[in-house]
């Protein structure tokens, strides 16, 4: 746990909203218990990857069931401390590729993400807060696809901006993707 605090402790901030969201995630890692977990049922940590090709023009994205739109892969630490694992393991787990490479071993991009209550696996899970870590992977075009039936519907290289336009969610299109795109070009 103590090198995922020094990893956010040290990650430069983007933008305002990464510097707001920063804050409020080590406030909460000093005064919560749990966060690793969805034993914390407020807040807890996740972690997502902006996965991309070789040449950085194309992202990989999933079509995911309980939002109902074109998103980012990531999923819940459940109790793993190194998000970059999880970022990898999820990227993984839910395109079907295989070869998957860190661009940088340092964080990308940190957010605070709303997640509506929702229904799943049979149970209602309600309202609370991603702390999610975002990581840059690389993965190459021509490996096979494959969707996780019981989180996406589909699997799918979109040109960066296209990408922008399939998500279907406002906020995550113009204060996340939008911004993760910016940085990605600034490289």
């Amino acid at each position: 746990m103590q090198k995922l605090i020094q990893s956010i402790q040290s990650y430069i901030p983007f933008n305002e909203q990464e510097e707001n969201d920063k804050n409020v995630m080590l406030n909460l890692l000093k005064t919560q218990d749990n966060l690793l977990t969805r034993d914390n049922r407020t807040a807890h940590f996740t972690a997502s990857s902006w996965l991309v090709n070789k040449e950085h023009t194309k992202l990989l994205m999933i079509y995911h069931n309980i939002y109902h739109s074109w998103s980012w892969t990531g999923g819940h630490a459940d109790g793993d401390a190194d998000l970059l694992a999880v970022a990898r393991r999820e990227a993984m787990e839910e395109t079907g590729v295989k070869n998957i490479t860190t661009v940088s071993d340092g964080i990308f991009s940190v957010e605070i993400l709303t997640v509506d209550g929702h229904i799943k696996r049979g149970s209602y899970v309600p309202s609370h807060l991603h702390l999610n870590v975002t990581y840059l992977l690389e993965a190459e075009e021509q490996e096979v696809l494959r969707i996780k039936p019981d989180e996406n519907s589909g699997v799918k290289w979109f040109p960066l901006d296209g990408a922008l336009k399939a998500c279907t969610e406002p906020w995550m299109t113009e204060w996340i993707y939008a911004k993760l795109n910016r940085k990605l070009q600034g490289l």
